[in-house]
């Protein structure tokens, strides 16, 4: 499998508001630390093991985005401006799709989600 290359895309930093350069270098590492734990997952692993690994990052960053969903109506009824958790929120679903759009990455993507889901049910039972 091929090393993944993640991106901030544009339209998240442009929604910031001037003088958020901390926050455009804080996504950056994010990002990075994303990407890196990524390919070093998929070089060590065969493909299975690296859909896993690609998986186990595409939930965390589920999590994250829904957690920083969660923020925008509490920043809103104290008065405060979302555009950050929502620039944060944006930026994990848009690594999301990056990893679905990634070379042939969704198939895998999506065999191991399914697995999951069978595999949790039948443990449920």
């Amino acid at each position: 499998m091929d090393e993944v290359e993640l991106t901030i895309p544009a339209t998240i930093v442009e929604s910031l508001p001037e003088g958020s350069e901390d926050a455009v270098a804080d996504m950056e590492r994010a990002v990075e630390g994303f990407e890196a734990s990524i390919n070093e997952a998929v070089r060590d692993a065969e493909d299975g093991e690296a859909a896993a690994a690609i998986v186990d990052a595409i939930e965390q960053m589920e999590a994250r985005a829904e957690r920083y969903d969660e923020f925008v109506p509490e920043l809103r009824a104290w008065g405060q401006s979302p555009i950050y958790a929502i620039a944060w929120r944006n930026l994990h679903l848009a690594l999301i799709r990056q990893l679905y759009d990634h070379d042939a990455v969704g198939d895998r993507i999506d065999r191991e989600r399914n697995f999951r889901l069978v595999d949790d049910g039948i443990r449920k039972r």
